[in-house]
């Protein structure tokens, strides 16, 4: 189940341990909550009672109401504004009935495919302010032909439904690495207006995560192409969070620490390659708890 988070297993490389972390704040943490998500005691209590009365009114919905750290999922990323977190509640669940094209049984063990193109991984370690950073390389390293965008997105997905159970990333968030190092034209006839509104739409309003930075590096001129294909569904908010820093580290590292980089963006992280196969080992591990995921959700046909 859910709620059963250490099932979630580990494995061993060198220095660093992957894995899901799911321990309980740190000190340091607990203050960072309180500053930027206006988390106490008393109000993680006031808000969890308050939003669990909202959500007894959506009788279609069926999502464990009475699970605490399910809840404070939601809550976190609306600081604790129990409207708000019943609204992300409601657009989350009506995102994925929107595209259950997608959604439908996604596991990690029926998409080896993108782990095996090793274009999609999560440091092991986190920046300096506690955030988990996401790489995805679509440049010379991704194959069209042999890995569509959509299985993209699914890897994405995979990585997220995870990264939103750690309280860590619930209330650090999570950073983007966008490295487009070697970008063809036939991989920007790949992107359609269609797949930008679904990604900006899931982005901005349909994932309980923080996310704090999109950064883009090592990007050739024609991803102009690709990125004039999500600016009209860009809001300013996340638009904000956009960063193009081409080949220049420097520019980087004004937002990441080169020691939480490793040497291909001029970091001094001693981290060895992590494979996408040994993050899908991990994540096929725990293919009931995504099981558990995908059990959740609208049960009727919802008009929005």
């Amino acid at each position: 189940m859910l709620s059963d988070l250490d099932t979630f297993p580990a494995i061993q490389l060198g220095d660093f341990t992957l894995k899901f972390e799911f321990d309980d704040l740190s000190p340091e943490m607990q203050e960072v909550a309180r500053k930027e998500l206006r988390e106490t005691p008393e109000r993680k209590k006031e808000a969890l009672a308050e939003l669990r009365e909202l959500l007894k009114d959506e009788t279609d919905l069926w999502i464990p109401i009475d699970n605490d750290a399910y809840l404070v999922k939601f809550l976190r990323p609306c600081k604790y504004y129990p409207k708000s977190a019943c609204e992300l509640i409601k657009r989350y669940y009506a995102f994925k009935q929107k595209h259950a094209d997608i959604y439908e049984g996604l596991t990690p063990s029926k998409e080896s495919n993108i782990f095996q193109q090793n274009i999609l991984t999560v440091q092991p370690n986190k920046d300096q302010l506690g955030r988990r950073i996401l790489i995805i390389e679509l440049g010379k390293k991704w194959k069209h032909k042999q890995c569509s965008l959509d299985e993209v997105f699914k890897g994405c997905v995979l990585f997220l439904e995870a990264a939103m159970l750690e309280p860590m990333t619930q209330v650090a968030g999570a950073i983007v690495i966008f490295d487009m190092d070697g970008l063809t034209l036939q991989q920007t006839w790949q992107f359609t207006p269609a797949f930008a509104k679904r990604i900006v739409d899931w982005l901005q309003d349909a994932i309980p995560v923080r996310l704090k930075n999109i950064h883009i590096v090592n990007e050739p001129f024609i991803f102009n192409l690709v990125f004039n294909l999500f600016k009209p569904f860009l809001k300013d908010k996340l638009k904000s969070r956009i960063i193009f820093h081409g080949t220049d580290r420097k520019s980087l590292h004004q937002y990441i620490n080169p020691e939480c980089l490793t040497e291909c963006y001029d970091g001094t992280l001693a981290l060895p390659r992590i494979t996408g196969s040994q993050w899908h080992q991990l994540l096929v591990m725990s293919d009931k708890e995504y099981e558990a995921i995908n059990s959740y959700g609208y049960k009727k046909k919802v008009i929005h």
